[in-house]
């Protein structure tokens, strides 16, 4: 039971690694993307208005992100409705963001720390990665959904997690070896 556990939990790590690895470098990028606008408006000319600064810091970077995850991260998986991705997108970004947002607004008038540093690390640090915790699943069980099953590399993906759905699969057209499925 255990073993059989273990073994389904390295399936599902080496299912999602690409998709994790891709998704980090996007999120780090933008990341800077919203550091630097958080931390310009915040000092600069939204100074007082923090939570408003990190919203907008965090609109730019998510227009970054969906373009970045849509054509490289999630490239496999895209939706064939662009229009249904970008509102789903939009609004597990809504949520994300509502998170960082969060974070800054409990920091600043529910703890009543209002130094630069401490709103910094509340919206740029604790609230970005709960929201990117977030996002990634978001992104990956309902934003990004198309199968991933005709790519070569994810072929087995479903075998790796025990996916009931990968035992007994019929060979596809023109596949005259069900296990290479």
């Amino acid at each position: 039971m255990l073993n059989e556990l273990a073994k389904k939990c390295q399936g599902l790590f080496t299912m999602l690694w690409r998709e994790v690895m891709k998704f980090g470098v996007v999120g780090g990028v933008a990341f800077i993307i919203d550091t630097s606008i958080f931390v310009w408006m915040m000092n600069g000319p939204m100074h007082g208005s923090e939570v408003k600064a990190k919203i907008v810091a965090g609109i730019v970077a998510t227009m970054f992100s969906w373009v970045a995850n849509r054509y490289w991260t999630f490239r496999h998986r895209r939706q064939a409705s662009v229009v249904r991705e970008l509102l789903m997108f939009i609004l597990m970004n809504g949520i994300g963001l509502f998170i960082a947002a969060a974070c800054v607004w409990v920091t600043k008038y529910w703890i009543g720390l209002t130094d630069s540093t401490s709103l910094f690390i509340a919206g740029s640090v604790v609230g970005l990665v709960l929201g990117t915790i977030f996002r990634f699943f978001a992104y990956r069980f309902w934003v990004f959904t198309e199968e991933l099953e005709n790519e070569p590399g994810f072929i087995h993906d479903r075998d790796l997690v025990g996916h009931p759905d990968s035992a007994g699969l019929p060979p596809e057209e023109g596949d005259s070896d069900p296990t290479t499925r």
